[in-house]
């Protein structure tokens, strides 16, 4: 893998950890903290949106260093499935570490689907 692949996975998945965080963190967090509970709906988005700045400031980035248009290795679709992976592998491990979900045999079998995905998005890779 070249250094912009490995730039942009590493920024996908520390973007994915903010965007994970901003639209689920509020669940785990009015569970925690009376005062985040009492907050209206504006603002327990405006806390999200905060958050999601700083994914926006890594998502950016990554996919104009890793998009082949920009001199990156990955075509926008091979972008786009990379990053619903680390998507789903983000949230995975983070709804089992702060909400304790447990992992069942159909999200392993939904996992073993995105990585075919992954697969069948670069299979014809440089056949032209």
């Amino acid at each position: 893998m070249t250094s912009q692949g490995f730039q942009t996975i590493l920024l996908l998945i520390c973007s994915n950890i903010f965007m994970t965080i901003a639209w689920y963190g509020h669940l785990k967090m009015q569970e925690q903290f009376s005062w985040f509970q009492a907050l209206p709906l504006i603002g327990v988005i405006a806390f999200s949106w905060a958050i999601a700045f700083f994914e926006y400031c890594l998502q950016v980035p990554a996919n104009r260093i890793g998009f082949k248009g920009n001199g990156g290795p990955f075509d926008l679709m091979q972008l786009k499935v990379i990053q619903e992976v680390i998507t789903l592998t983000v949230f995975t491990f983070f709804s089992m570490w702060a909400f304790k979900t447990e992992f069942k045999w159909n999200h392993f079998a939904a996992f073993f689907c995105l990585v075919m995905a992954v697969y069948f998005v670069f299979m014809n890779e440089g056949k032209g």
